[in-house]
């Protein structure tokens, strides 16, 4: 099949898939006429690829999972020691966001700190008029 069709069967945009291969994720034929065609295998590779950057993970760190790619990605990977990099991956991208939640966790807790009133129910919020002073409507702190 060529890209139009992939793109179409897929989802993706020609340029996704175009970036895709040439991040080594996908390795199109070519044809005499230099068209991109796709084996039968592209689609489900595809759509791992973007299971797997949907999930959290870099292009960088998809591609850990190539030999893999073809085949059904289970939505639980059980362990297997031939798995042991994209294991490793999957180890650090848990640790990258569990350090991002907890600074946009502090965040947002010293913002709420200042401005209280942030944290009140949307109804409570909707009591600011358009040009209104916040301070005419913020509720006091105790």
């Amino acid at each position: 099949m060529l890209i139009g069709e992939l793109a179409g069967l897929t989802g993706v945009t020609t340029r996704a898939l175009r970036f895709y291969e040439e991040q080594g994720l996908l390795t199109p034929e070519r044809t005499g006429a230099g068209y991109r065609t796709y084996g039968p295998e592209s689609p489900r590779r595809v759509g791992n690829i973007r299971d797997l950057l949907a999930s959290g993970f870099t292009v960088e760190d998809v591609r850990s999972f190539l030999p893999y790619l073809d085949g059904e990605i289970p939505r639980v990977l059980g362990y297997h020691p031939r798995c042991d990099g994209g294991y490793e991956v999957g180890a650090r991208r848990i640790a990258t966001l569990n350090e991002r939640i907890a600074t946009l966790t502090r965040l947002r807790d010293q913002l709420v700190a200042r401005m209280p009133w942030l944290a009140a129910p949307e109804a409570d919020a909707a009591a600011c008029q358009e040009g209104e002073p916040a301070a005419t409507v913020a509720p006091e702190t105790t």
